[in-house]
């Protein structure tokens, strides 16, 4: 019987030291990973695999606080329900993780469906019943808390507190891991917003000469023009029929140059405000808003006059036929002509051979929720699912070559600004659809509002 005995210790001495040598090896991978590593998405996933594999679990979350939001997103998952619940944002007073998240002390649930705070609703949205849990918080310090880390559903048994004490050690690292990178991101995004505000300096001393020099060559012409048309009217009929052959030309000159007189004093300040709004982007800023009353459609049309043609230099056609004439309303012409501009721009690149459709429509007319609605929509490759939930949060990133995700950032400021929302669809291969909704404001804010006009404005 002692020796029995003592061959049940010694395999469960065994089984403890195996364990602790996964523990070991798992905080070597973790540290070794904080000066390897600087993608904190690649640190997360790498944190909740270690931790599924210590502690021998079907699942797992890595959930992040947003502060802005009062939140926790489902940052990174492990399991059969990584698809559909990758990008889940719950409130931050929800849930067992939101319990812990706010306690700030790790708790081991044996039975989730005996729990007053599971909240079982998000396992039946993505068909996965939790039977037990680990959650444990990311503090990188005892007054601050990231997030929470949580692994369910041990594959043969319960868990421990030998389960729970190695993955608050993990935890501990994460939580180091994660603000170190968050500190390494921090200060290379001061050196770039000096940058880019240096550029920014150049760019408007380099549009300057443009601007002045177009417009100095327009009062020119038009002089030329008077002065041609001055003599034309003196000359003998012989001369004047030879000035009538190359009249065509001067005509053509004079109807064309205008409009790209105009083409080319938008576009240099177009640069110079697109220098600014980039910074802005980068630095997390949204502009105060000038509010202005504007004419949408021919917002839209500015926008899409310089863009056209470099849609047709790879086929793809830009359909305004969709743009219904508006009443005037209250908007920030830099702050719209921008987030036009980059949702059509980019939509341009993924719309080889497509079209591109722009509309904008008024819904709710002569009611206090009157709403402006612009959509852009293309026929081009689409997204997938974990591009489109991350668009319009500080983790956007380009999937075009060289590309930054700056673009959708400045959108949502711009949106932000005028108190409105963005919302986007997408299927891969079938194309995408953005849809800017803005309360319309039919004077400028601090005037008494008159209500809406009619459409086409003002007769």
């Amino acid at each position: 019987m002692d020796g029995d005995a003592d061959a049940l210790n010694g395999a469960a001495l065994a089984r403890r030291l195996a364990l602790r040598e996964r523990q070991l090896m798992a905080l070597a991978h973790m540290s070794a990973a904080l000066y390897t590593q600087t993608d904190p998405d690649a640190l997360v996933r790498q944190i909740l695999d270690e931790s599924l594999e210590i502690a021998q679990a079907d699942a797992g979350s890595v959930l992040l606080y947003d502060p802005d939001t009062d939140e926790l997103e489902f940052r990174y998952v492990v399991g059969e329900a990584a698809s559909k619940l990758t990008g889940v944002r719950i409130p931050a007073a929800k849930g067992i993780c939101g319990r812990v998240f706010r306690n700030r002390v790790p708790e081991i649930t044996d039975d989730a469906s005996a729990d007053k705070d599971h909240a079982p609703e998000i396992g039946r949205q993505v068909n996965y019943h939790t039977r037990n849990i680990v959650s444990v918080p990311l503090k990188p310090s005892p007054e601050e808390c990231l997030g929470v880390l949580q692994v369910l559903n041990k594959r043969s048994g319960r868990f421990d507190e030998a389960d729970m004490e190695v993955l608050e050690i993990i935890a501990a690292q994460a939580s180091a891991i994660l603000q170190h990178v968050e500190l390494q991101q921090n200060r290379k995004l001061a050196e770039i917003v000096k940058m880019i505000g240096d550029i920014s300096h150049d760019v408007k001393n380099m549009m300057t000469p443009v601007e002045s020099g177009v417009k100095t060559l327009e009062l020119l012409l038009d002089s030329a023009f008077d002065r041609y048309d001055a003599l034309s009217a003196q000359c003998p009929p012989g001369l004047a029929e030879s000035l009538h052959e190359v009249d065509d030309g001067f005509q053509a000159l004079r109807e064309f140059f205008p409009e790209v007189a105009v083409m080319v004093v938008e576009g240099a300040a177009n640069v110079t405000a697109r220098a600014r709004e980039i910074a802005d982007a980068i630095k997390g800023e949204v502009s105060k808003p000038s509010f202005e009353m504007l004419d949408l459609g021919q917002l839209i049309a500015s926008v899409v006059r310089p863009l056209r043609l470099v849609a047709e230099r790879q086929r793809t056609v830009v359909d305004v036929s969709g743009v219904r004439a508006l009443p005037p309303a209250a908007l920030d012409r830099k702050l719209m002509y921008n987030a036009i501009y980059n949702l059509i721009n980019n939509a341009i690149p993924e719309t080889r051979e497509g079209t591109i459709f722009v509309r904008s429509r008024l819904e709710d007319e002569g009611t206090e929720r009157a709403t402006i609605v612009l959509e852009v929509e293309d026929t081009g490759r689409g997204m997938s699912e974990d591009v489109r939930l991350n668009l319009f949060t500080p983790r956007a990133k380009s999937t075009k070559p060289g590309g930054t995700g700056l673009g959708t950032r400045i959108v949502k400021n711009a949106i932000d600004a005028h108190d409105g929302t963005v919302t986007v669809e997408s299927e891969v291969g079938k194309g995408s659809r953005f849809a800017l909704r803005l309360p319309y404001r039919p004077t400028l804010p601090g005037l008494k509002d008159a209500g809406p006009e009619p459409a086409g404005g003002r007769h």
